[in-house]
C-alpha cells in the first residue's frame, strides 16, 4: 500500500531520528527473503539494539540527509533494509553478518561509520568490534593489572620485612 504525503513524512522523521543517534549503519539487499526470514531478522535486531527498517530509497536519502550517514546516499539503490547500530558500533554489522551466514539472500551493500562509507569487506572488521560491556571489561582488565602488580610488590616487601624481623 502506497503511503500518502503525511505517512512519508512520518517515516522520514522516524528514520532521521534514529540516524541522528546511530553509531554505524549497514544497508543490505534483502531480495528473496521470506516474511519469516524478515521477522526473525527483526526480532534479533530488537534484542541486540539495532534499529531495522525497510524504507524506499528516496525516503531513506531524505532521512539520512544532514546526518553522519549522508555519505551512504549514492549507494542506496534496489530493495534495501537499513540497520542502524544504536548501542555499540558493531551491532548492526554483527546482525547482518550472522544472519547472512544462514541466509545468503541478505547481502550487505553499503557500510558507514564515522561519517564515511567503507568497503563491504569491512563488515567483518566492524562486526568484530567489542560491545560496550566487553569494552568496559577490557578497560577494567588493563586498569586492574598495575594495581595487582603493586599489591604483589607490597606483599613481597612486607614478607621480607617480617623475615628480617624474625631473624
Amino acid at each position: 500500500m502506497a503511503l500518502n504525503l503525511e505517512g512519508k513524512k512520518v517515516v522520514v522523521d522516524e528514520v532521521a531520528q534514529y540516524a541522528a543517534k546511530a553509531l554505524s549503519a549497514v544497508a543490505s539487499e534483502y531480495r528473496g527473503l521470506t516474511v519469516d526470514d524478515l521477522t526473525q531478522l527483526r526480532t534479533t535486531a530488537r534484542a541486540t539494539g539495532v534499529y531495522l527498517r525497510v524504507v524506499k530509497n528516496t525516503l531513506a536519502k531524505k532521512a539520512i540527509s544532514g546526518t553522519d550517514f549522508e555519505c551512504m546516499q549514492e549507494g542506496l539503490s534496489g530493495p534495501l533494509i537499513l540497520a542502524f547500530s544504536m548501542d555499540d558500533p558493531g551491532s548492526a554489522a554483527r546482525l547482518i553478518k550472522d544472519f547472512a551466514k544462514t541466509n545468503d539472500k541478505l547481502i550487505a551493500k553499503v557500510i558507514a561509520y564515522d561519517g564515511q562509507v567503507h568497503e563491504v569487506s569491512e563488515l567483518s572488521r566492524l562486526a568484530s568490534l567489542p560491545t560496550r560491556d566487553q569494552g568496559i571489561g577490557l578497560i577494567m582488565a588493563v586498569m586492574k593489572a598495575p594495581v595487582g602488580k603493586l599489591a604483589r610488590t607490597l606483599a613481597a616487601v612486607r614478607d621480607q620485612k617480617q623475615e628480617a624481623e624474625a631473624a
